[in-house]
């Protein structure tokens, strides 16, 4: 659902960006209380990853296709905060390097892409495993429900948009219906990518998943004495804190390259929902070719390498890589300037008890 230059008129795209960095500045702020020595590493990595799956475009009905958009899996693996900073890195590098995405309309991209879903979705996530019992089912459950919900709200949320600032008249009721429709499908998708990741991740390092800290199962109670009290654990298992996230960060390496390399070349070519919207409704034309259409990676391909496979392929690569180590960059960035004052430290350890 990337927004092209021209959907939008100018004081609405200035007033957008105005919005997008203040919430990426608050963001900054709020970052440095969910990153630690786990999520900072997880959570570049999860920029690369969201980048590698929005190249793979999905069939959703005849003739439209979808993408994942990430705001529910940043916000559920590595905090709300970081996660608007994770969509925020990941359409920068779209609209910058693969001209995908107006330039001027990147602050129109990263309010209704990044922190409208982030929102939505974490909002609704917490609700959730609140109120489920706790366990790791119910967190892979509530991350597919938030992440449905938070891509036609997202698509609403460019409607509004464009009711008030876009450069054509459509019935915002129609524009509506249409939107949120096909947004709905392709929430669908979004939800099982998001909750197929989230319960992976749970599977073998629950500790790596932000959401989920707290809200397991608790701890077996015996009653001694008339009181209730932890079971003793059979073997003493090694600390949290002392394991490294490297394993699971390699295989989510691994996998972003691979479905940025190799799987992305078989993505469907369909128009995506808001493509297709606004040519059944005849507002397509108004979009503004990206400036930097004839760029050497534009639109996902290495300009002049005749080979449409290795093309795509290697400009997957190389946005896989870029966005790593750009979002890496600005983590360990983040996390390096936290304090480590008593008082945040007594904050930091009650984090597990505020999700």
């Amino acid at each position: 659902m990337h927004v092209p230059d021209g959907f939008i008129n100018a004081p609405a795209s200035v007033a957008t960006a105005v919005v997008a960095a203040g919430a990426v500045a608050v963001s900054l702020r709020g970052a440095r209380r969910e990153l630690d020595d786990r999520t900072a590493p997880l959570a570049g990595l999860v920029a690369a990853f969201i980048f590698a799956a929005q190249m793979l475009n999905f069939p959703v009905a005849a003739g439209t296709s979808g993408h994942l958009l990430g705001g529910a899996l940043a916000a559920i693996l590595v905090g709300p905060y970081t996660g608007v900073l994770v969509l925020s890195v990941v359409l920068l590098m779209q609209s910058v390097l693969f001209a995908d995405g107006g330039l001027t309309a990147l602050g129109v991209n990263i309010t209704i892409m990044g922190i409208v879903t982030v929102v939505v979705a974490y909002v609704l996530f917490r609700g959730l495993v609140k109120i489920l019992p706790r366990a790791r089912r119910s967190v892979t459950v509530a991350a597919f429900v938030a992440a449905l919900v938070s891509v036609p709200a997202s698509a609403a949320a460019f409607t509004f948009l464009f009711a008030v600032a876009g450069t054509t008249d459509v019935p915002v009721g129609t524009m509506l219906t249409a939107m949120v429709g096909v947004h709905i499908l392709i929430g669908v998708g979004e939800a099982a990518i998001t909750a197929l990741t989230v319960g992976a991740v749970i599977a073998v390092r629950p500790d790596l998943v932000y959401g989920a800290r707290g809200r397991l199962a608790a701890p077996l109670k015996l009653r001694v004495g008339g009181e209730l009290v932890d079971a003793a654990p059979e073997s003493t298992p090694e600390p949290v804190a002392a394991r490294s996230p490297l394993k699971v960060w390699t295989v989510g390496l691994a996998a972003s390259l691979l479905l940025a390399g190799f799987v992305s070349f078989y993505a469907s070519a369909s128009p995506d929902g808001l493509e297709k919207v606004a040519a059944d409704k005849g507002f397509d034309s108004q979009a503004e070719e990206h400036s930097g259409a004839d760029w050497l990676f534009a639109d996902y391909g290495v300009r002049d390498l005749a080979n449409e496979r290795l093309s795509g392929g290697l400009a997957g690569t190389i946005g896989v890589g870029v966005t790593l180590a750009l979002g890496s960059g600005v983590f360990w960035a983040v996390r390096s300037r936290r304090t480590n004052t008593p008082a945040t430290a007594a904050d930091n350890s009650h984090v597990s008890e505020s999700v």
